[in-house]
């Protein structure tokens, strides 16, 4: 049996770092210099400490995801855990943005299309081509 421990409170950084909304805490670290990282309508330093109930909203362009704190981890938790530590609470206008985003570049086939056919190529390479 596994026993979850908890931190009181932590670093902004490294608590976004830790539940995997940044790959590095140094990036983690440098979102939240850049104001990316809003608690309470306010940009946060990396430094601020988090508390468990919070709303924080993390601007990733064209989305900004939305997430409230469950509980703080110790440290780094696997992709499976993350959602015993954080909610998702992005609305579905934001996650819709992303999807528009990825269909808009050329070339996007949607899921389960199967490889392009040769006239598709044809058509992609002569649209990538200037």
């Amino acid at each position: 049996m596994m026993v979850k421990e908890t931190v009181v409170d932590q670093r902004i950084d490294k608590f976004l770092w830790s539940v995997r909304i940044y790959k590095t805490r140094s990036i983690a670290t440098e979102a939240c210099k850049k104001g990316r990282v809003i608690i309470n309508n306010i940009p946060v330093k990396p430094a601020r400490l988090i508390n468990n109930g919070e709303i924080i909203q993390v601007k990733k362009t064209p989305v900004l995801y939305t997430y409230r704190v469950k509980e703080i981890p110790t440290s780094r938790v696997s992709a499976k855990l993350v959602n015993d530590y954080i909610e998702d609470n992005t609305p579905d206008e934001e996650k819709f943005k992303l999807d528009m985003k990825n269909k808009t570049y050329a070339g996007y086939s949607f899921k389960g299309s199967g490889r392009p056919t040769k006239k598709n190529r044809r058509d992609l390479d002569k649209l990538m081509r200037p």
